[in-house]
């Protein structure tokens, strides 16, 4: 944890407050604000796309959320045994009598079910065929398309309607409804955390979160997954922000409000790491095993991992219900300010009469666009898309904007001017940890951690850990027998998914936007309802157990040593 609290000190919070104040002092959209270097104003463009991205991906994860939801209303889940049509004979769940065969129901649980862990390479879980062969029906290669999963397309339109009923009147209804999408998470997690430390092996799994690994504090990919969460989990860089804050009141005391919610929030992500990893040793326990061997990353983790947890519990529906029930709850949250993100540009940046007293109906018009953007996304190689988009379109461009950003403001409009600028909305300038960060720290450590995450290994990205259904996304055979990696661009550090729950402050008086836009300066007010979310950071490790990568270059060493005919060989589409 500690890289996580040093860039969340010197990196987190400062930009955080930098995007609120600089929202509120304009009181525009991540568009609008760029009028005080037009030149700059590609940033504000890039964090509209970063938006789009997201948004379209991001709810296809809260419709599969839906799905599982509506899947646990049942007295048994169907994920917790192998005797369902989609299992394979490699099933073999900790609550089935037969290690690798399909069964029955059984009256005791198996007594070697740490032996049956170590056949990991021949043993599948039900929660990952389930995940795997029922929910996606997984295609065998990201160009295999097959046929649109009609289940997962009804809750994705399910969740673009209620998104779109949320925002209908824009932040003034979304103001109301985050009171309950941003408190009622923090129930829950109550709640499982009490179920979760009562059970057996609990305190291993904690002392398991808890333990830090210090070999590894001077590794540079430790530090960039660090920096990588904390942009995520606070939104950094992505518009949300400046865009909330542009509802503001303009003496707002947004230098408090930046403070309490990144704590917040800090501290919300450590308590659902308790949360997590309780159930998980009493998952470890219960099979004999390692913690390190059930903890898993991204929809492993939210899909495969948590949910065969919860099978182990009494009542296990009752528990699936609510764990779903919350990701639904964050997943919305961080929607509602992608959408609004979004909207307000386009209105920001039109500013006609027209469009302010039509704003529902760009509001309908951008969420009809992600549906149908995300239908390829609920298709049998829809996970792939999905996990390029995560790993590609919001990562590394993160890091580009906010430096881009900093350096805008604090040395071509001018630091001096800005620190004037908050002064005069706040009463105080900003303070002087502040004022050093902004100018040298903050951009010198995303700097930095640019350049090292541009010279980190580049592995292939893979979607699965088991041989037969390792998919290698991206993978480009090279003349002479070598295989050469090449992403179109530098992949994301892992990030571990943690569910984040944003403190919110209470909405204010909304004023009407002007048709055009108002010079920079003291605006009138407006209310600021939500504060920007991050999204369920999560991604897919790669696995090395009998890489593809090693397979083809071994091929292709075989092709050139067979000949310059053999050596022409290309790999199928």
């Amino acid at each position: 944890m500690f890289p996580y609290f040093i860039m969340l000190i010197f990196c987190g919070i400062p930009l955080f407050f930098m995007e609120l104040s600089f929202g509120q002092f304009a009181s525009q959209g991540c568009l609008g604000v760029w009028r005080i270097s037009p030149m700059f104003k590609g940033v504000g463009y890039g964090m509209m796309v970063v938006s789009t991205y997201i948004g379209i991906y991001y709810n296809v994860v809260i419709c599969i959320a839906f799905y599982y939801f509506f899947s646990s209303m049942t007295h048994v889940l169907p994920w917790a045994y192998c005797n369902n049509p989609w299992n394979t004979r490699d099933c073999a769940g900790v609550l089935d009598a037969s290690n690798l065969t399909n069964g029955s129901r059984p009256a005791t649980l198996p007594s070697n079910l740490s032996h049956l862990l170590n056949h990991s390479l021949q043993r599948t879980s039900p929660s990952e065929e389930y995940w795997r062969l029922y929910v996606l029906k997984l295609s065998d290669d990201i160009g295999n398309f097959g046929e649109v999963r009609l289940p997962l397309l009804g809750c994705l339109g399910v969740s673009w309607v209620v998104v779109f009923l949320c925002l209908i009147r824009g932040v003034k209804s979304s103001g109301k409804v985050v009171y309950f999408t941003a408190t009622f998470p923090y129930v829950v997690l109550t709640i499982l955390f009490v179920r979760g430390v009562t059970l057996e092996g609990a305190f291993t799994g904690i002392m398991y979160y808890l333990t830090p690994q210090w070999d590894k504090i001077l590794e540079a990919k430790v530090w960039g997954d660090a920096a990588s969460q904390i942009f995520y989990s606070l939104g950094c860089a992505w518009g949300g922000l400046i865009t909330m804050a542009s509802y503001n009141k303009f003496h707002n005391n947004c230098y408090r409000d930046s403070v309490i919610i990144s704590i917040t929030n800090c501290a919300t992500s450590v308590y659902a790491g308790f949360v997590i990893f309780s159930i998980l040793g009493f998952m470890a326990s219960h099979l004999g095993v390692d913690v390190s061997r059930v903890a898993d990353h991204g929809p492993g983790l939210a899909f495969v991992a948590y949910p065969e947890a919860l099978t182990l519990l009494p009542i296990s529906p009752l528990w699936s219900l609510l764990f779903f029930f919350m990701l639904i709850l964050l997943g919305l949250g961080t929607q509602f300010c992608l959408l609004e993100t979004l909207v307000t540009a386009i209105v920001d940046e039109v500013g006609n009469e027209w469009i302010l007293q039509k704003k529902t109906y760009v509001t309908l018009g951008v969420a009809v666009a992600g549906f149908l953007l995300g239908i390829p996304l609920t298709s049998q190689a829809g996970i792939y898309w999905l996990l390029l988009m995560d790993n590609y379109a919001a990562s590394f461009s993160l890091v580009v904007i906010s430096c881009i950003m900093c350096v805008a403001i604090m040395y071509i409009y001018g630091h001096r001017n800005y620190f004037q600028d908050i002064q005069m909305m706040l009463g105080f300038p900003p303070p002087l940890f502040f004022q050093i960060c902004w100018r040298f720290v903050s951009p010198a450590i995303i700097f930095l951690q640019a350049q090292v995450h541009r010279r980190l290994p580049q592995n292939p990205l893979h979607f699965g850990s088991l041989p037969e259904r390792n998919v290698l996304l991206h993978q480009l055979p090279q003349r002479g027998g070598v295989t050469k990696h090449d992403p179109p661009a530098p992949p994301s550090p892992a990030r571990t998914y943690k569910p984040q729950v944003r403190a919110l402050e209470v909405p204010r008086a909304r004023r009407q936007r002007s048709p055009s836009p108002a010079p920079l300066g003291p605006p009138s007010s407006k209310p600021h309802p939500c504060s920007a979310a991050g999204p369920l950071s999560w991604d897919c490790p790669v696995q090395n157990r009998h890489s593809l990568a090693r397979s083809s270059a071994r091929l292709l060493a075989n092709s050139y040593a067979a000949g310059p005919e053999a050596r022409q060989w290309e790999p199928a589409p």
